[in-house]
């Protein structure tokens, strides 16, 4: 007998939704996903399981995954739990902040960079993010995965990583036994049982956090080198997909002056962060809405002749509504001392710089404004998420139990 029964909504006559829940890497930036996430509960009937039967997550997006995929059957209830961690949260406990914690790690990876190969196969990196790993092991219940799975709550949970040799993208995934491990150009999807080392190694943005063994292989943070964010949910079965982005740019346009000086250390470093966790994500995204509208216009014996890979995935992406950089430049002073020390001359700490601070401020003030801000992007889009997610599209799930459209 397979493990784990699929459970589903009927459509209407189509195809049966099965949607997947995509969130992305962004360090403290995931807290704004924490915030739609929490919307999202409130919209739905009291006590209902989670809407989500297959869930993506990458870098810090991997740690509210994991959360999320956790509590499958009380969705709202796993949500709260993850809101209170990150509405407290404190830089401490995800990097060491004390002076000799940081400047001592500090040294040990300038030497191994600049003192002729000294120690430069040794563990090193900038930050210690040990209190991070005692925090997860204490608040994540993976044995509740499996749980979920059998009890027909959760197709599949995916954890991506990037393997440093050989620099493929490899998404661990724990699911039914109907989904199969993939490989693709640079892209592998591996069955194994998710755990505190997928976290880990996902949330490990190189040269700041340390690399992660597994198995015979060490790996970094999943979102360097994942080029296609979307495609493990396809993989896992889903047939539609609801992205949490952390860029705070999509679709704000802004006036381009020519720039008055040479950018900044921070301001370079912000922009290859940039380039890492937010660019692949919304490539993706403009790939998948091609080719649904490349579908619309083939025949139907053509798309019969593609085979039942090539289909139509319908996409809805959730991102901020403000500049996160904004937000950070106005919180950077809750940034620990050691660490503004060592980034205000990189321009870190504010104007343009401040893309770097975003992603290190694990500090309450940041963490909540996020968190505040995705749940108002949220219910401003009530209605559609309601639809898309097929339930009727009307606000009063948040004020009264009701039945969903279509039942699991």
């Amino acid at each position: 007998m397979a493990r784990g029964r699929s459970r589903s909504r009927a459509s209407g006559g189509g195809e049966t939704p099965c949607v997947g829940l995509i969130l992305s890497g962004g360090g403290a930036r995931a807290a704004y996903q924490v915030g739609v996430l929490k919307g999202i509960g409130e919209m739905l009937p009291r006590g209902a399981p989670s809407p989500f039967p297959v869930i993506c997550g990458t870098s810090a997006g991997a740690i509210n995954a994991a959360a999320v995929a956790t509590h499958a059957a009380r969705f709202r209830q796993g949500v709260r739990g993850l809101e209170a961690v990150w509405r407290d949260f404190r830089a401490r406990q995800v990097y060491r902040t004390d002076a000799w914690g940081v400047s001592t790690r500090a040294m040990k990876w300038l030497g191994a960079l600049f003192l002729g190969g000294v120690g430069a196969y040794r563990p090193v990196s900038l930050l210690d993010n040990r209190p991070l790993q005692e925090l997860l092991a204490q608040v994540v219940r993976f044995e509740r995965i499996d749980r979920a799975i059998d009890a027909g709550q959760l197709r599949g949970l995916s954890i991506t990583a990037s393997r440093y040799t050989g620099g493929e993208s490899v998404s661990f995934f724990q699911g039914v036994d109907s989904i199969q491990e993939w490989g693709r150009a640079r892209r592998l999807g591996v069955r194994t049982r998710i755990g505190l080392e997928h976290l880990m190694a996902s949330s490990a943005i190189p040269a700041v956090f340390p690399a992660v063994r597994i198995g015979d292989h060490f790996y970094g943070d999943g979102s360097v080198r994942q080029l296609a964010p979307i495609s493990p949910a396809l993989h896992m079965g889903a047939n539609r997909v609801l992205v949490i982005g952390v860029s705070g740019r999509t679709g704000i346009k802004r006036a381009q002056r020519p720039p008055e000086r040479y950018p900044s250390v921070a301001e370079i470093l912000g922009h290859v962060l940039d380039s890492a966790f937010i660019d692949m994500l919304e490539g993706d995204l403009e790939r998948l809405e091609r080719i649904n509208r490349t579908l619309e216009h083939l025949p139907g014996d053509a798309k019969r002749e593609q085979g039942p890979d090539l289909r139509r995935v319908d996409a809805l992406q959730i991102a901020p509504s403000r500049e996160l950089d904004e937000i950070a430049a106005a919180c950077a002073h809750e940034l620990p001392r050691t660490l503004r020390f060592f980034l205000r001359g990189s321009g870190a700490t504010s104007g343009a710089g401040s893309t770097v601070a975003s992603y290190l401020l694990f500090e309450r003030g940041f963490t909540r404004a996020l968190i505040d801000l995705g749940y108002r992007d949220a219910l401003t889009r009530e209605p559609e998420i309601l639809r898309f997610l097929g339930y009727e599209s009307t606000a009063r799930y948040r004020r009264a139990d009701a039945v969903p459209a279509d039942l699991w």
